[in-house]
């Protein structure tokens, strides 16, 4: 139940051809505090509700504990939510023994890229594909429950 991931800004849309999988997610958060939060997901038809920890020091880990459910529950859940829910569509690209979510967004995320890769073990090394750019794992402003609240367009460029 310990999540280990890094995550990277994406510099191409190479990956769009290197996809495996493609998904659209709709998600909202019920509790976006710093110290936890708590998502709802509809990920295509599937919903799902997720506990997330606060993040270890170096961002790298942090508690996570999710279940399915309906796609009804998540549309009702989803209602209840914090304002800015985010719309993304999610390609997963297998690079050697790791699969990569790339996360393109849309509407007040519209522009921003995110690529994460999850780990066993906070020392795992794997190959960085051509298209990562900056790291941006740790990074706060970076996290779904943050974009929610300060989207992407209302940052300056």
């Amino acid at each position: 139940m310990i999540e280990i991931e890094r995550k990277f800004l994406v510099i191409s849309d190479i990956f769009k051809k290197e996809a495996f999988k493609k998904s659209r997610i709709i998600q909202g958060f019920l509790n976006s505090h710093k110290k936890r939060t708590v998502r709802v997901r509809l990920k295509d038809d599937i919903g799902f509700l997720t506990v997330k920890g606060k993040s270890s020091k170096d961002g790298l880990s942090r508690f996570e504990w999710e279940k399915e459910i309906t796609k009804q529950e998540a549309e009702a859940l989803l209602q209840l939510c914090e304002s800015g829910i985010i719309d993304k569509i999610r390609y997963e690209v297998t690079i050697k023994n790791h699969i990569f979510e790339v996360d393109e967004f849309f509407g007040d995320n519209q522009g921003l890229v995110i690529a994460e890769v999850e780990l066993e073990h906070e020392k795992d090394t794997f190959e960085k594909p051509n298209w990562l750019g900056e790291e941006v794992t740790g990074n706060i402003k970076y996290y779904n429950s943050q974009l929610s609240k300060k989207p992407f367009k209302s940052w300056e460029q």
